[in-house]
């Protein structure tokens, strides 16, 4: 590798120091700092910069053959930015660093990850050249993996987030992994044991072995907004530990939603911890607590592992956790004041999390602690068990992209969907679409199930019984989007001998890999002529509809015969030996 002294490559963002131009096998590639390149595998490498402030690495690639720039952000996927587009400031509580350059045909034509949270990062097409420029700062030091190897955008991605877990563990409890009922969009905030208990056992009837009740149970208030935040007393579960008995006897587990940055002003915890506040959130009626004071993680680490301690829930909805980062980027955001014992939010947060981790596995090993977007980075990984796609209520597609982002840049972290909802006059086939959507992740419902009609149950006992019973190929198996410019219209996932493939628009699905023995193809287009391209050999075929009732059964041979009727919001399962 060589390097040669040159003038600053592009003046947006600039770090101090000299920009060297590096040698990286072809790579335009740039370093302000102390710069070095290492060769990992055939089109991978790392480029490190280090410097007494901040650093700077850069990079451009020919920008040919691109149909899309991925980020695991919420609608981060299926456009090209402008190099002069706003940066993306990741840290430990939002966003995490990680994007692709994705090219016809799924390929990469450049994937990177940087090696620590808190990265200010830019990409975007060069008008002048038609190049697209990536660039990444951070203090002190920083490390990026760049992938320019040409293989499908996922796999590269899947080995970058194996890069990010050297060193990191993330305890994952079966549980984790269960279809879950939530109380978000059935209950809001009018929560009570009984209609707690009722759901969970209508839901577990229907294969769902998790409840998380969400907000509501510390306050007798309806009226949305968080100044009853801080006390986390169960108002409206009393009798908190004999109730939760009750539905441990159901055989479902037990999660409990707390708001953890927010302490609301007309609590009790206000008077207490309220003067340690990073931001007034006046429009929701509380302040963001400061976890860089000792005294106030504390106060919530009590607070919220009294829940697994006393109460014998199985574990934690850990909301929010992204606005201490908001607060500490706000202009108002306060210096530490005495007594705090950490020079930066992240530092804070992450001590408060270790805590809260350590205290309730400590009650009970197997406990709980559920994430959402944005705060997916992976400095969080030993911290949950599990996170959800940010809120979309009724947008099926919107879950499906949001999932299948989610699990390209999680690692071993269970990913779950947003809570799924619909019309009480849902037809049974579009309540299966709303499942197929989002299979290859951990579904979570939340509409009324006692007010559901035989059909609708039909549909929802019958796709979680699919997500239980192929959940090692859905969640572990290897994850294959296809097209991420149009919101990934065919996913796949496989294992070994099986593979399952959810077909969102009238798309051919390839049957060619010699290896499987077990075929699924889920539909969830209108189109009920699913074609399966390249197969071969005799197979039996079972066709199931939204509802898991047999519609064909029987032989098939695929040197014959490639298109199979799947209706809508139905199953094919093909076998052969």
């Amino acid at each position: 590798m060589t390097d040669t002294v040159t003038d600053v490559w592009e003046p947006h963002a600039p770090a101090a120091g000299t920009t060297r131009r590096l040698d990286a096998r072809g790579l335009d590639l740039r370093v302000t700092g102390t710069g070095g390149v290492r060769e990992v595998a055939d089109g991978v490498v790392e480029v490190t910069a280090e410097g007494p402030a901040d650093v700077r690495i850069e990079w451009r690639v020919p920008c040919v053959d691109v149909t899309s720039f991925w980020t695991p952000e919420p609608r981060g996927t299926g456009w090209l930015p402008a190099a002069w587009s706003a940066p993306r400031r990741t840290g430990l509580a939002v966003g995490a660093p990680i994007a692709a350059l994705v090219g016809t045909g799924d390929t990469a034509r450049c994937a990177f990850a940087a090696d620590r949270p808190d990265v200010l990062a830019g990409a975007g097409v060069v008008e002048e050249t038609g190049e697209f420029r990536f660039w990444a700062r951070a203090e002190g030091r920083l490390t990026v993996r760049i992938d320019t190897s040409g293989r499908h955008f996922a796999r590269c991605l899947a080995d970058l987030t194996a890069w990010w877990g050297e060193g990191r563990t993330a305890v994952i409890p079966d549980a984790a992994r269960r279809p879950a009922y939530s109380t978000w969009y059935s209950m809001h905030q009018d929560v009570s044991p009984e209609r707690v208990e009722t759901q969970a056992a209508l839901g577990k009837e229907l294969g769902l072995d998790v409840i998380i009740v969400d907000d509501g149970w510390m306050t007798a208030d309806r009226t949305r907004g968080y100044a009853h935040c801080g006390d986390w007393e169960p108002v409206s579960l009393p009798d908190t530990a004999a109730h939760v008995r009750r539905v441990h006897d159901l055989g479902v587990r037990y999660l409990l939603w707390y708001a953890l940055p927010f302490i609301g002003k007309d609590s009790a915890a206000h008077g207490e911890i309220g003067r340690h506040a990073l931001a007034d959130a006046a429009h929701l009626g509380a302040v963001v607590a400061d976890p860089r004071h000792p005294d106030v993680r504390a106060f919530l680490t009590d607070r919220l592992a009294r829940a697994v301690e006393e109460w014998g829930m199985d574990g934690l909805k850990v909301d929010f956790v992204d606005w201490f980062a908001r607060a500490a980027e706000g202009a108002d955001a306060p210096e530490p004041g005495p007594g705090a014992d950490c020079a930066s939010v992240d530092e804070g947060v992450e001590k408060l999390l270790a805590a809260l981790r350590t205290r309730i596995t400590a009650a009970d090993p197997e406990a709980m602690i559920e994430h959402r977007q944005p705060y997916v980075s992976p400095g969080l990984w030993p911290y949950v068990t599990m996170i959800r796609a940010t809120d979309c209520p009724l947008s099926p597609q919107e879950n499906r992209q949001r999932t299948v982002d989610l699990r390209l840049a999680a690692g071993p972290v269970p990913v779950h969907s947003d809570m799924l909802m619909w019309h009480p006059a849902e037809p049974p086939e579009q309540i299966a679409c709303h499942l197929i959507n989002v299979l290859f992740s951990v579904p979570q419902i939340s509409v009324d199930l006692a007010a559901q009609s035989a059909g609708q149950r039909e549909a929802i006992a019958f796709w979680l019984g699919v997500f239980r019973e192929h959940l090692e190929t859905l969640q572990l198996g290897e994850l294959r989007p296809s097209r991420p410019d149009l919101g990934y219209p065919l996913v796949t996932a496989l294992d070994e001998g099986t593979v399952a493939v959810a077909r969102y628009a009238a798309l051919p699905v390839d049957a060619s890999d010699a290896g499987w023995h077990t075929l699924l193809v889920a539909n969830a287009d209108a189109d009920p002529d699913v074609r399966l391209a390249g197969g071969s050999g005799a197979a039996t075929v079972t066709v199931q509809d939204a509802r898991g009732r047999i519609v064909r059964q029987g032989g098939i041979d695929l040197d014959w015969t490639d298109t199979v009727a799947v209706p809508r919001g139905g199953l094919l399962t093909l076998r052969r030996p």
